[in-house]
């Protein structure tokens, strides 16, 4: 992954294909906001600076494997300075590295929940997965959110996420980095609440208005309302200070 670069609204980006807070224009990339550019196999992307995610010991991150180097994963958990996963935080198995492949615990591009382990002066972040409630995340789909709007998303102890899994059936795990992570049938209702949640964060009967969509959308498309969390998922990975 290249370096990122602090870049004003309409700065050029140069050739390549347009991502998320870029556009095309007469086949050159340029940015939509004030923030960090940074291009990845040919695509650029720039994250705002606003609603920007700073990392803090403790919080629960979702993040994807970016880089293997000899004895860590080099992970990138959705802000501007990338984290380290060493092998002795991630497994606790004995690996011999000169015969053992990393890739066979974390791949390239897998998706984990990991808890930040500490956050130097410099933004030198290292990662844990020694909690029982951190892991691997392996199928489903990953939105992204204002990270300011997390513990609305979660709510006062979990109940606005455990009212979505609840009515979805659905997994999820919200990441205080922005990242939401969800798996089920109804994926796409669930992300709408999600999103719903996002928009409307500011606004007072939210929790009735989230419940009232979710119930409409679980009618419409023929599903039965019912709950189909296992004893794991009612102890998903919900880390930090929530509240309503």
């Amino acid at each position: 992954m290249e370096g990122r670069k602090l870049v004003i609204c309409g700065d050029p980006l140069g050739d390549g294909r347009a991502g998320h807070g870029t556009y095309e224009e007469n086949g050159k990339v340029y940015s939509v906001y004030v923030g960090l550019a940074e291009e990845k196999n040919g695509m650029h992307f720039v994250i705002p600076l606003s609603g920007i995610y700073n990392p803090k010991k403790g919080d629960g991150v979702i993040g994807r494997v970016e880089d293997i180097i000899i004895s860590k994963w080099l992970i990138d958990i959705n802000c501007p300075y990338q984290a380290a996963l060493a092998i002795n935080e991630a497994v606790d198995e004995f690996i011999d590295l000169t015969k053992s492949d990393l890739t066979k615990y974390f791949n390239y591009g897998d998706i984990i929940f990991a808890e930040i382990l500490s956050v130097t002066k410099t933004k030198n972040v290292q990662l844990s997965m020694r909690e029982r409630k951190c892991r691997k995340l392996k199928g489903g789909r990953m939105i992204k959110v204002t990270p300011s709007k997390v513990p609305r998303i979660i709510g006062r102890s979990g109940s606005m996420v455990e009212m979505i899994k609840h009515l979805t059936g659905t997994q999820i795990v919200v990441g205080q980095n922005g990242l939401v992570w969800v798996k089920g049938d109804n994926e796409d209702i669930a992300v709408e609440a999600v999103l719903l949640i996002e928009e409307k964060s500011h606004i007072s009967g939210l929790t009735d208005s989230v419940k009232a969509l979710l119930e409409r959308r679980m009618k419409e498309s023929g599903v039965a309302v019912q709950a189909r969390e296992t004893h794991e998922e009612q102890n998903e990975a919900q880390w930090g200070e929530t509240y309503e």
